[in-house]
């Protein structure tokens, strides 16, 4: 079994910002040497932030059905497990089990139109 990694190199392409509709999320999993990472993206606007698809409140995924990471509403990243809430613009949880803790940040952005590990 592979190593679940929490960085990822800069510059790595993930693709073009149309990849993710405005308003949503997309989860990436990179395969790299040393092991996988897993994270996704949140994309509003132009503006994209990312993540490490890891709970802050049990250390597990964050969502249990692909690219389901938002509420209905898309207002807040939404734990499928527990039902934390979190901030999008910051990853800090306002609701649920884990409030005041906070999303580890994934840094990512748009250059050229396209979507890259910063």
């Amino acid at each position: 079994m592979s190593e679940r990694l929490t960085e990822t190199p800069p510059n790595v392409t993930l693709g073009p910002l149309d990849l993710i509709a405005e308003g949503k999320a997309r989860n990436f999993v990179l395969e790299m040497r040393a092991g996988r990472f897993h994270g996704f993206v949140v994309r509003q606007g132009d503006t994209v932030r990312g993540y490490l698809d890891l709970c802050a409140h049990m250390a597990l995924p964050l969502s249990n059905k692909l690219d389901d990471y938002l509420t209905p509403d898309g207002s807040h990243i939404q734990c499928s497990w527990h039902g934390a809430l979190y901030r999008i613009e910051d990853g800090v949880c306002v609701g649920g089990p884990c409030t005041g803790a906070r999303l580890r940040p994934w840094p990512v952005a748009v250059i050229d139109g396209k979507i890259v590990t910063a």
